[in-house]
């Protein structure tokens, strides 16, 4: 094996290949129904690693090439959840702080623990950052012990345990996410007679309701055309409504309105068609819905927007994106004309975008090299959490000017899953290498139980303050452990397991640049004790 493994260091890009091609093979075994998926990777490179260090062979991926990856992963992360990241931020601050206070918590508990087992502080402190599992952590303990053997032996020897002890809390947290009630509502279409004699307005009913509805047609006589509904219509008694939402809101347009009908206004073609269609071009995309007026543009009107997996309420400030499919209710001679100004072409799915990749990237990674000063030091948030967050700002904006700064949901995907899996085989090989040293160390199996310790509690503790203090549901759970973890593997297990829930990245985006930026400051003082 020592000749195939000579073959295989001097040749990167095919080491890389073959951790990823096996590796996501294996993580698609499962096993009563729970597989490693990409997280399969990073176990199958570390494994590798060990194995060719014990051949006295260095088989290790560039760490170029990991932070390449890993930036890749983070800057479309962000982009995929900065448009609902933003409005979450407004309500999800308590969440964020007690992620941050769960952390230094364990990091009292690891100065406590590391202390009866008679531990080095400065192992403690890379323990804790690989317990926690965070590369720029250990960066940081290393420089403020003045130490860069002891650290790295306790980074090394609890890291796969930070991993490890993740994927079965995720898996815990998933084990009842059929039961939560923060999934995006089903929407149903109804059209309904009314009955209310006060002549109410569409859109004060739509405002009323929280702008979780939406009225797509109207009909007034049974004989009239059926015309596209305007927000400035009032509606009177016997006339035809088709209206648009999840089924309690749209159940309860009803009964203030009158009753369900049996017509179908959404049946009848004759004067309006409806149709489905991908926004690709660059004039509609990164503008709200009202701001395109289309009614008075082309008479026509969206009813709902289809991002991912996932159908939402077309309100009038839902920004488009690149890819979003559109369904449009428009007068049947008009609908080419629509589907034109939309672009409707496939490359609205997979168009990368070159300038908003190259752009977004190059600033993430100056904001992740920028110095902030802290006592006794400064620090730097690092290249992931830098791409993160501009990728955030980006994917908010949307436009700015004539330019589009977010890429199609689908495109960003792909990316992100690419990035991810280049990144797990370079960590990977890289704490396969460092294995076999750590555990040459009399202290290794101390430094074991202290990760172990400081992982459950990390673990546990997140579990119980998001499900009993905030009532966050399993499957937006899992994805904050994930982004607690600064810890992309179980960020790709919790994706296997949920189908790409958009629960789960925004989950991850809301709690990692926190996270991130937490054990940085964390890692440095538990050094420099």
């Amino acid at each position: 094996m020592s000749e195939v493994f000579l073959f295989l260091a001097q040749q990167p890009v095919l080491l890389l290949f073959v951790v990823i091609g096996v590796g996501s093979a294996v993580g698609h075994i499962r096993v009563r129904g729970v597989g490693l998926g990409a997280a399969a990777v990073l176990f199958l490179a570390i494994g590798l690693s060990a194995w060719a260090a014990s051949y006295g062979v260095d088989l290790e991926i560039t760490e170029a090439l990991g932070t390449l990856g890993l930036c890749l992963f983070t800057f479309c992360v962000g982009l995929v959840s900065g448009a609902t990241f933003f409005s979450s931020l407004r309500r999800s601050l308590a969440p964020i702080l007690a992620v941050a206070g769960v952390l230094v918590a364990s990091a009292a508990v690891a100065t406590g623990v590391g202390s009866v087992l008679g531990l080095d502080r400065a192992v403690v402190a890379g323990a804790w950052a690989g317990a926690v599992t965070n590369t720029p952590a250990l960066a940081a303990a290393r420089d403020a012990a003045g130490d860069a053997t002891g650290p790295t032996i306790g980074y090394a020897v609890t890291y796969l345990f930070g991993v490890v002890g993740m994927l079965v809390a995720v898996s815990l947290a998933l084990r009842h996410r059929d039961l939560d009630t923060d999934a995006p509502p089903t929407l149903v279409t109804r059209t309904v007679r009314v009955e209310a004699t006060g002549r109410p307005r569409i859109e004060d009913l739509e405002d009323r309701h929280g702008d979780r509805i939406k009225f797509s047609r109207v009909r007034r006589g049974e004989e009239a055309p059926i015309r596209t509904a305007d927000g400035g219509d009032l509606l009177l008694l016997d006339d035809l409504v088709t209206v648009v939402g999840p089924a309690e809101d749209v159940d309860a347009v009803t009964r203030e309105l009158g009753h369900a009908s049996s017509h179908r206004l959404e049946a009848d073609r004759l004067y309006l068609d409806m149709r489905r269609m991908t926004v690709s071009a660059e004039r509609a995309a990164g503008r709200t819905i009202g701001e395109l007026d289309l009614l008075h543009r082309f008479g026509a009107t969206i009813s709902r927007v289809r991002r991912g997996d996932v159908d939402v309420v077309a309100t009038d400030d839902f920004q488009l994106q690149l890819g979003d499919r559109v369904r449009v209710i428009a007068p049947r001679e008009r609908m080419a004309e629509v589907s034109a100004w939309f672009g409707d072409s496939a490359r609205g799915l997979s168009d990368i975008v070159p300038v908003v990749l190259g752009v977004g990237m190059t600033l993430g990674i100056l904001l992740g090299a920028v110095a902030f000063p802290v006592p006794g030091g400064h620090f730097a948030v690092g290249s992931a959490a830098g791409t993160l967050l501009v990728g955030l700002v980006l994917g908010r904006l949307g436009r700015v000017g004539p330019v589009v700064t977010a890429m199609p949901y689908t495109a960003a995907q792909a990316i992100a899953e690419l990035g991810l899996l280049i990144f797990l085989a370079q960590a990977g090989t890289r704490a396969g290498a460092q294995i076999g040293a750590a555990f040459t160390s009399g202290d290794w199996l101390r430094i074991l139980l202290l990760g172990a310790v400081v992982t459950t509690f990390v673990a546990t503790g997140l579990y119980l303050v998001m499900r009993r203090v905030f009532r966050v549901g399993g499957t937006r759970l899992s994805g904050i452990v994930a982004g607690t973890q600064t810890q992309p593997a179980v960020l790709a297990f919790a994706n296997g397991r949920t189908g790409y829930d958009a629960r789960v990245a925004l989950g991850y985006a809301l709690v990692y640049p926190a996270a991130m930026v937490t054990k940085i400051v964390l890692g440095q003082l538990l050094g420099g004790l």
